[in-house]
């Protein structure tokens, strides 16, 4: 394994938070050689990014990734749209889940797998703000309980 693909992953935390995510896919991006650099030295940010289909394409939003400094004059903008890849039966899966279902389409993390940049994307539903206090409600009573029982013994 390359040193470089021992860079962590970059997760988008909000995404478990705001959606019920109900299947995930795997995807290859297309990006330039001074994006790939700038993800090596772990820059990014899929905080406000989104996919969404495009003529029979997958296509990445909003994702931030941070010019490399080496680069000069051949770099990339931080926020360019960008081309995911995924076989033709996974898109149209995606396509039917978006347009029937009212689903959305969301990033959920970014990592090198074989020197390979790859993208976790997720079917989400969105949760009501209700839905995310009684998911709060839940998470802190199970910690209390937990405690409760550690303290016990």
């Amino acid at each position: 394994m390359a040193e470089g693909d021992l860079v962590r992953e970059i997760r988008n935390r909000r995404a478990t938070f705001d959606y019920e995510i109900l299947e995930t896919f795997e995807a290859g991006l297309v990006l330039t050689g001074s994006e790939v650099k700038s993800l090596r030295e772990g820059g990014a940010s899929l905080n406000e990014a989104f996919a969404r289909i495009h003529r029979g394409e997958v296509i990445l939003e909003g994702m931030n990734i941070p010019v490399y400094r080496q680069a000069s004059y051949n770099n990339h903008e931080p926020l360019r749209s960008r081309k995911l890849l995924l076989n033709r039966r996974e898109i149209n899966q995606l396509q039917v889940a978006v347009e029937q279902r009212g689903l959305s389409l969301v990033p959920l993390k970014l990592y090198f797998r074989n020197g390979w940049a790859k993208l976790s994307l997720g079917i989400g539903r969105g949760r009501k703000r209700h839905d995310k206090r009684r998911r709060e409600a839940e998470r802190d009573a199970k910690r209390q309980i937990e405690s409760a029982l550690k303290d016990r013994q």
